[in-house]
C-alpha cells in the first residue's frame, strides 16, 4: 500500500466519503451455488431478496450507474451480481466511461461468458474469476461456469482467481496447493486471492469452516505464497484471518466502502454480504486487506488506522451524519503516537 493511496483515501474521509463502492449491477446469474451471500433471504434485510428486485438494463442501467459514480466519486469500484456479464452490453458502454473517469474497477464474474477482448489491456480494470476449489467439485457447484467454459472464455486475459474456501476443502489435505498447481502456471492469470467461507450468525453449512480448519488453511496461504508468487496476498494479509473484527464498526472494510445494490437505491449493511453476518468468522478478502492497511504505520509510527477511525468520525460529523462534534481526532484516537 503506497502512502499516496491511504493519502486519497484518507482526503475522501475526512469529507465524509467513501472511498471504495460496490454496486450489483443485476439480480441475474445463470449460477445456482450453495452458500451464495447474494441470494440469502437476509442479504437486503429480509424485506425482499435480490431476486425479487427490480434491476435495470440498457441505457436506464449505464446512465445510473454513472450517476451513482459521480456522486461517490470512488476510488475503487467492484461490478458484482448476480453476474456482471449478464450485462456485457451495458458493460461494453460503461467501461470506456469508467475508464476515462480515472476510476479503478473490479468485476467479479463466473466467465460464463468470454471476457470482452477489449478489457485485455486495460490499465484500470481488474476481471475477478470466481471459482469454487478444483474441478470436481467447481464444476458440480458452479456449472455451466464448468472449468472447461471458463479456461475458454479467459483466453488472451490477464485475470485474477478467487477461491472462497470451505469446509469441505480443508477436509483433504494439500487441496489449496493442488489448487494453485492448475492455476497459477497459466499466462491468463495474473494473480490468485483466497478468501474463506463467512456464514452468517445461525447458518449450519458444511461450507463453515472449523477453529481447526481455518488455523491449517492460514498456515498453509502463509507457506503457498512463498512457493507460488502468484498468491498475491502480503503475509500482514493473511495473518489477518487470525483475528478478524469483532463487529461491522471495527472492520475497516465495512467502514470505507458503500454497497448498493441492483435496484441502484438499496444500500447493503453492514458490508457486502448484507444480513447478519458472523463477523467472528469473517474471511473476506477485502476486508482482510483492509485490515492489514489499518495495521500499517505511515513513515514507521503513525497507524494507519487510527487515523481513518478519527477521520471517519470527523467526515460524519461535517457531512451532517452525527450529532455532536467529535473529539479532535489526534487526541482522541492518536494517543498511541504519545
Amino acid at each position: 500500500m503506497r502512502t499516496a493511496d491511504i493519502l486519497q483515501a484518507w482526503a475522501k474521509i475526512l469529507r465524509g466519503e467513501r472511498p471504495t463502492l460496490s454496486i450489483e449491477i443485476t439480480r441475474e446469474c445463470p449460477l445456482r451455488c450453495p452458500g451464495c451471500y447474494a441470494y440469502d433471504a437476509g442479504h437486503l434485510g429480509g424485506e425482499i431478496t435480490l431476486r425479487q428486485l427490480r434491476d435495470l438494463r440498457g441505457q436506464e442501467l449505464i446512465g445510473g450507474v454513472l450517476e451513482i459514480v459521480d456522486r461517490y466519486r470512488p476510488l475503487h469500484l467492484s461490478l458484482v451480481g448476480g453476474d456482471p456479464l449478464v450485462r456485457y452490453r451495458e458493460l461494453e458502454v460503461l467501461m470506456p466511461a469508467l475508464m476515462a473517469r480515472r476510476v479503478f474497477v473490479q468485476v467479479v464474474t463466473s466467465a460464463f461468458r468470454p471476457i470482452p477482448d477489449a478489457w485485455a489491456n486495460l490499465d484500470h480494470l481488474n476481471v475477478t474469476v470466481s471459482i469454487d476449489g478444483l474441478q470436481p467439485e467447481h464444476d458440480a457447484r458452479r456449472a455451466p461456469a464448468t472449468y472447461a467454459r471458463i479456461l475458454k472464455n479467459i483466453a488472451g486475459q490477464h485475470v485474477t482467481i478467487h477461491c472462497t474456501v470451505t469446509g469441505q476443502m480443508m477436509k483433504r489435505p494439500g487441496y489449496l496447493r493442488d489448487f494453485l498447481a492448475f492455476w497459477t502456471p497459466r499466462p491468463e492469470i495474473a494473480r490468485v486471492w483466497f478468501s474463506l467461507f463467512t456464514p452468517q450468525i445461525g447458518d449450519v453449512l458444511p461450507e463453515i469452516l472449523t477453529a481447526g480448519e481455518r488455523k491449517t488453511a492460514v498456515d498453509e496461504m502463509l507457506k503457498l505464497r512463498r512457493e507460488f508468487p502468484k498468491l498475491e496476498m502480503p503475509e500482514e494479509m493473511i495473518v489477518q484471518f487470525r483475528k478478524p473484527p469483532s463487529k461491522p464498526a471495527d472492520c475497516t472494510f465495512a467502514l470505507t466502502t458503500e454497497t448498493i445494490s441492483a435496484d441502484l437505491k438499496t444500500r447493503i449493511t453492514p458490508c457486502q454480504f448484507g444480513g447478519n453476518p458472523d463477523c467472528s468468522a469473517c474471511g473476506c478478502a477485502a476486508s482482510m486487506g483492509l485490515a492489514a492497511i489499518a495495521d500499517h504505520r505511515l513513515a514507521g509510527v503513525i497507524p494507519v488506522g487510527a487515523i481513518f477511525r478519527a477521520s471517519i468520525k470527523l467526515g460524519q460529523w461535517r457531512s451532517g451524519n452525527t450529532g455532536p462534534k467529535p473529539s479532535p481526532p489526534v487526541a482522541e484516537e492518536l494517543h498511541v503516537l504519545q
